[in-house]
């Protein structure tokens, strides 16, 4: 089963001047053929092409059974987050064995297919499919069904976020003008 990019060649402007084409976004699920190799979505490959980077860095996501991926963009944000730690504290120990401890530079094969190690598919219990998630600056690769439960739930939040955001704008507006309490 492949979802199909809401973008389409497209290139709508966002905020800051960024196009959706600097960002991935969408999902997709794509099977691992016979040797383990699974194809990253054209759109994800062109955001990693623009970005200059060789290979797709992976790291397990700190937040969800499911990798982070990316190219230089998330190396920045690794990098930055890191650099604002003491070069000596055990915080900045923690955050670099997680995010860079952990990592691998996958090779992406000239049809845009990676092989992903045993180790990380087994972090996010990946067997024959995959869901790609583009998140912006980053994506992220899900086991379908984990993701299928995840993207229920963040739904439900987003919701229940809304609904607080509104009623604390409302409380917020200020009153017209002559009326009385």
């Amino acid at each position: 089963m492949r979802t199909a990019s809401c973008w389409a060649g497209s290139s709508p402007r966002l905020a800051f001047g960024i196009t959706a084409l600097d960002r991935f976004v969408s999902h997709f699920t794509n099977r691992l053929d016979s040797k383990g190799r699974v194809s990253i979505p054209a759109s994800f490959r062109s955001v990693l092409a623009r970005d200059g980077h060789e290979g797709l860095h992976v790291h397990p996501s700190l937040d969800a059974p499911a990798l982070d991926c990316g190219g230089h963009a998330l190396l920045r944000e690794i990098d930055a987050l890191i650099d604002t730690l003491s070069p000596h504290s055990d915080e900045r120990d923690l955050f670099s064995t997680a995010l860079l401890g952990t990592s691998e530079i996958l090779k992406v094969d000239a049809e845009g297919r990676v092989i992903l190690t045993d180790s990380v598919k087994a972090y996010a219990g990946i067997s024959d499919e995959v869901t790609f998630v583009g998140l912006g600056h980053k994506f992220q690769i899900w086991e379908p069904s984990r993701f299928r439960v995840y993207l229920d739930e963040a739904k439900a939040r987003v919701r229940d976020l809304r609904k607080q955001l509104s009623t604390h704008s409302a409380a917020l507006a200020p009153q017209p003008r002559g009326v009385r309490e």
